[in-house]
């Protein structure tokens, strides 16, 4: 019986032209571009998420909707209904309260889809993955969507002034100062984004969009519900305190109409929600560093 012979070594396949020996590249360029990411690339994914979802759409569309809408309404309706006795010294901005409160909802739902619907659908794994860095995300999406609210909130709310303030004037309404301009169009602006801000940050946080939507609308709604209800004399400076900081006051207080003698006045209900607001930002930021997406 022959001897089984062992394989014959093979001699090493040649290296291709652009491989050096040993396995390296060195003699390799790659042809696609190696671009060092930055936060622009981040606010540039973050914009095209925001502008090309539907829940954009219908979210702005009603707050415009209900801001103008309402807003018009009320105007034509104290016009058509009162005398210049009635409306005499005035400030015809007052008006725009209406329909910026109820409007304020849906920057919150606004808000809260930003963030929480990526967790919903899976989609923040993607995002994670094409910029690892969570701050870098965290500050594209607060940005893209601050920005995005101011403009909206400044748009409908100074369209609405103006043209209340040309349908009152007639029946006696005074004609607005500067300051009071500037408080009832920017001044309410930055709150309102501010507070859809502090909705996105929630929303991060809970990672539940239906959850966090109804937190935020009990933050707005439940203190002034709940103080309604303190009649006991025991509860007086807590039922005090609740309509006062309550946030439909707080937006009362741009239009000079609290509905509280004392409290916050002047810019103080943003400095106040610019300092909550910062406050659940550090927070965030902190629990999003420190766990799993």
């Amino acid at each position: 019986m022959s001897t089984p012979q062992p394989p014959m070594p093979q001699a090493p396949a040649a290296a291709p032209e652009w491989r050096a020996p040993g396995g390296s590249y060195a003699g390799y360029t790659s042809p696609i571009p190696v671009v060092r990411t930055h936060l622009g690339h981040a606010l540039a994914s973050e914009w095209t998420k925001i502008r090309s979802v539907r829940s954009t759409m219908w979210t702005l569309g009603v707050f415009v909707l209900l801001v103008v809408g309402i807003g018009l309404a009320a105007g034509a309706l104290v016009s058509a209904n009162s005398s210049s006795a009635d409306m005499d010294g005035e400030n015809p901005l007052t008006l725009g309260f209406f329909g910026l409160l109820l409007g304020s909802i849906c920057i919150i739902t606004l808000g809260v889809l930003t963030t929480a619907s990526e967790y919903g659908t899976g989609m923040i794994r993607t995002t994670m993955t094409a910029c690892p860095s969570r701050a870098r995300v965290l500050a594209a999406k607060s940005i893209v969507f601050f920005t995005v609210a101011f403009v909206f909130t400044l748009v409908a709310s100074a369209f609405v002034a103006m043209v209340q303030v040309s349908m009152l004037e007639g029946a006696g309404a005074r004609t607005p100062s500067g300051s009071e301009w500037f408080k009832a169009t920017v001044g309410i602006s930055l709150y309102i984004a501010l507070l859809g801000l502090l909705s996105l940050l929630i929303g991060s946080v809970i990672r539940h969009s239906a959850g966090a939507i109804t937190i935020m609308i009990g933050v707005v709604l439940a203190p002034l519900v709940i103080a309604m209800f303190m009649v006991a004399q025991s509860m007086e400076k807590l039922r005090d305190w609740l309509f006062e900081y309550s946030i439909p006051n707080q937006l009362s207080v741009f239009y000079s109409n609290s509905l509280t003698e004392s409290g916050p006045s002047g810019w103080d209900p943003l400095w106040i929600m610019l300092g909550l607001t910062a406050a659940v930002y550090a927070g965030t930021y902190a629990l999003l560093r420190s766990r799993d997406v």
